[in-house]
């Protein structure tokens, strides 16, 4: 892509003022986990360790932080974090006395740490500040030290900011926000990612490549995400297919953790669009996992915007990023926005991606969810304002 690096330079959205803010540290590399109890002992004495719901890496974990002479409490997280399980979570790390926290696992343990440090730092319940259902306050203290230590490669938890919860009483996904919940440490090892299944390999994949092409072509780009962006998305284009194929391919494997990191990065910095725009409603009212629901989304919105910003705004930077993320992806100097939209398409079509009436989503839904997804977060920073016949196609498209 050298002979592109000229127009690579080119327009972001809102010019060169921009904010990074990321983790304290991050380390990365096959076999790095092993130093995960002497950088804890430098957070605290009493963790708690929030893993997913098989606990395959916990054993290991336990051992590394009793070697240091660490305490620690495991915490569960069987699905997605909810309200009520932060609450749970939080009254027992706080009557365990812990003063640091883990999230060991894919991006639903890592949230859940996440969450929990910020709240044991700031007392009170999450819908004092949950954004959108709830008070919306400030987390004014820092949280509690804590440590991600992602085993999945594709949310980039272990980078961003929030942490993604649903509210069973109001039926939506939305986020806990600060950047004060930012971890001490992200510890990235390739390693642990060579025994997920081929299914979850493909969606947490995909939606590290939602993450990196939606930064991209958002309205809050800035060249230092950019750069994170066009690598991120090369690595995905040659090794997601590969990663699923044989999940011990070492370098497949680094390509995709490195994919996921730079996405999370990415994301925090840059903001999203309107894939993530409608995968927190539609994840919120049905049970359907995070990254399947981006993968289901993404081809649809990338046609829909790109139409979009043809049609009303010619001009934009983001037609233009939609080519060079065709470039990239295809791997072709000739390829247009469109041919962006097709490999994602032939590529989600090859990796078995779920329709959405997989999870019982009909037409009778979409007024709610074009309703919910026009106030996500995510959504302020789509390329352009999308109609509501808009969003109706891309529901239709993805069903």
């Amino acid at each position: 892509m050298a002979a592109q690096s000229h127009h690579f330079g080119a327009d972001t959205p809102q010019g060169a003022r921009f904010e990074f803010a990321t983790a304290s540290r991050i380390l990365f590399g096959n076999g790095r986990a092993r130093e995960a109890g002497a950088l804890v002992a430098e957070l605290g004495k009493r963790v708690f360790v929030v893993t997913g719901a098989s606990g395959r890496h916990v054993p290991t974990l336990l051992t590394r932080l009793a070697e240091k002479g660490i305490d620690a409490f495991t915490f569960r997280v069987p699905g997605e974090p909810t309200t009520d399980l932060i609450r749970e979570g939080t009254r027992e790390a706080r009557g365990a006395g812990c003063d640091c926290v883990i999230g060991l696992g894919g991006g639903s343990s890592i949230d859940a740490a996440k969450a929990i440090a910020a709240l044991l730092a700031n007392g009170g319940d999450p819908l004092d500040y949950l954004e959108v259902v709830g008070r919306g306050m400030p987390l004014v203290r820092p949280a509690t030290p804590w440590m991600a230590i992602p085993t999945t490669a594709g949310t980039g938890a272990e980078v961003t900011r929030n942490a993604v919860l649903a509210s069973p009483e109001h039926g939506v996904k939305v986020s806990l926000r600060s950047p004060t919940m930012l971890p001490r440490v992200a510890l990235v090892d390739p390693e642990l990612t060579y025994s997920m299944s081929q299914g979850t390999t493909a969606s947490t994949g995909l939606d590290a490549l939602t993450q990196l092409i939606e930064p991209y072509v958002s309205s809050r780009a800035n060249p230092m995400t950019d750069g994170l962006c066009r690598d991120g998305m090369m690595r995905a284009a040659r090794s997601l297919r590969r990663a699923c194929e044989q999940g011990d391919d070492v370098t497949a494997r680094e390509d995709m953790a490195l994919a996921s990191l730079f996405g999370g990065l990415a994301l925090a910095n840059a903001g999203l669009g309107a894939a993530h725009g409608f995968a927190g409603p539609v994840g919120g009212a049905f049970d359907a996992p995070h990254g399947a629901l981006c993968a289901a989304f993404l081809p649809h919105v990338m046609r829909i915007n790109v139409r979009a910003l043809q049609e009303r705004q010619p001009d934009s930077p983001s037609l233009c990023r939609y080519r060079e993320v065709a470039r990239i992806l295809t791997g072709s100097e000739e390829a247009d926005a469109v041919d962006g939209v097709r490999w994602v398409e032939r590529l989600c079509g090859e990796l078995g991606v779920p329709t959405l009436a997989t999870y019982g989503i009909g037409p009778d839904d979409f007024p709610a969810l074009v309703q919910k997804a026009s106030v996500a977060s995510s959504m302020k920073a789509n390329p352009i304002a999308l109609t509501p016949a808009e969003m109706v196609e891309i529901l239709e498209r993805a069903l």
